[in-house]
This record gives C-alpha cells, sequence and structure tokens, in this order.
C-alpha cells in the first residue's frame, strides 16, 4: 500500500487554471466520453448496481455525499444518474496527463494539508449555477475498509449554501483496485433522501461539524443496511433512516 501524501507542495497558483475552467462551465464531451467507457466495466465486471437514484434531485443544486473506499467511487456514484455531477478530489491527482480528463470532466481540486477557500469558491460556483458538487464527508479516502469520521468541510458546504445533501452509501469499493489478486467485488450505491438545511451566511465550526455529523449518521445507516441486509432490504431500511433524519434535520440546532 502506497503512503499517502498529506500535503501538497506545489503553490495556490498552481490550481488557479483548474478552478478556472470548473467555474466557466459545465462538464464537456470529456465527460460523455469516461462515462461511455467505463459504464461496461462497472457493469460486467463489478456488477455495479444503484438504488434509490430518484433522491438525487432531477434539477437545481445538490451535493452528494458518498463514503469513499476508492479512486473508483467517483464513476461508481455518477455512472447511473442522468445529471453530470463536479467533483472534489484531493490535488495530488491533477497532474499530466489525467489533469485535462479531471477538469473537462468536471473535477475541482482541493489542495492537500491547507485551508483551501478556492475549493469552496469553485463548489459554491456550481451550486450557485444549479449543479451537482460530490463532496466526500470523511475529506479523503478511508483505507482500513472501514468507514471513517466526518469533518466539517461538508457541513460548512451544506450550511453556506443551503443546497439539499444526498447521503449516499458505497459498499464493494474498498477492494474494488485489487486487480493483481483478480479480485472484482460486486458494488452497490444506495442514495437516501435528501437532508436539508437552512442556510447559514457565516456558520461557525460547531455549526459545520454538527451538520456534518448529522449527514454521515445517515450515510451510516445506508452502508450498514447495504452490509447487513444486502440489497433486498437495503431499501426499506434505508426510507425508515430518511425518516429519522429529516426528523433530527428538523430540530437540529445547526438549522435554526
Amino acid at each position: 500500500m502506497k503512503p499517502q501524501v498529506y500535503k501538497d507542495p506545489r503553490p495556490e497558483s498552481h490550481f488557479t487554471r483548474f478552478h478556472e475552467r470548473v467555474r466557466k462551465g459545465r462538464p464537456d464531451w470529456v465527460y460523455e466520453l469516461v462515462r461511455m467507457v467505463l459504464t461496461p466495466y462497472l457493469l460486467i465486471v463489478h456488477r455495479a448496481r444503484a438504488l434509490e437514484t430518484h433522491h438525487v434531485p432531477e434539477g437545481g443544486s445538490a451535493i452528494v455525499a458518498p463514503n469513499h473506499f476508492s479512486f473508483l467511487d467517483h464513476f461508481f456514484v455518477a455512472v447511473y444518474l442522468r445529471r453530470k455531477v463536479n467533483f472534489m478530489a484531493k490535488s495530488q491527482l491533477f497532474k499530466p496527463p489525467l489533469q485535462f480528463i479531471y477538469t473537462h470532466g468536471g473535477v475541482f481540486p482541493v489542495r492537500r494539508g491547507f485551508a483551501d477557500e478556492e475549493a469552496f469558491k469553485t463548489a459554491h460556483t456550481v451550486l450557485n449555477r444549479g449543479d451537482i458538487v460530490l463532496m466526500y464527508p470523511e475529506g479523503g479516502r478511508s483505507r482500513s475498509g472501514e468507514l471513517g469520521e466526518p469533518k466539517r468541510g461538508l457541513g460548512r458546504l451544506a450550511l453556506e449554501s443551503g443546497a439539499p445533501v444526498v447521503p449516499t452509501a458505497i459498499v464493494g469499493t474498498h477492494k474494488a483496485r485489487n486487480w493483481k489478486r483478480l479480485s472484482f467485488p460486486k458494488v452497490t450505491v444506495l442514495y437516501g433522501e435528501p437532508v436539508r438545511f437552512e442556510k447559514i451566511e457565516n456558520p461557525t465550526k460547531e455549526q459545520q461539524q454538527a451538520a456534518a455529523e448529522l449527514v454521515f449518521e445517515r450515510v451510516k445507516a445506508l452502508y450498514d443496511g447495504l452490509r447487513e441486509g444486502g440489497r433486498k432490504t437495503a431499501i426499506q431500511r434505508a426510507r425508515e433512516a430518511g425518516r429519522s433524519a429529516a426528523e433530527q434535520a428538523a430540530r437540529a440546532p445547526v438549522a435554526e
């Protein structure tokens, strides 16, 4: 297992062009090309399936918030959605030749090891034009095979934008890249009912963290439902958890 690099040494100015490209407009033909190339692989090799995709709003801004085990999570989450998704991704990925695909495919960098305000500006630009942003609640990939802990960045974006957050569970991708061992696990993506917060212009760190934790509890419920009950019972449990999450969001102090 390669060690993770937690700080990108490149200057902030290096990433300006990538942010500008995503802020300028929606993903272009590159997005469709990548979808077309990868869909057969995901469907055939990983028997990928998405459940409850109707929970992702058909129009308007939204934040999709899945757990994160693999680089492939981007593709598993987006392949079944009719709408194009813009992705937050760690800055270390932005290197030739793939950086062209990333920016034209709706991916923008989060500069690792720094408080990256530019990433939030880009995310808000995408949301303000009525599009979707994918942001991982854990802030990065879990390498343990277990869910990590939510970071307050998701809560900040949700509260500042007022956009609905779609908690999403991905099961199976923690072994999705074990090609040398010929391990190609079945992957399931389950979208939960959107969680909505009242918009807050300058949320405190405590409010940001509370919102992130509330969403991630929903992600955990979806994830556990898939692991324990499989696809057949996951939807029922997801709907029950969704009603509970909606009640919590209505009572949460971050939404007051």
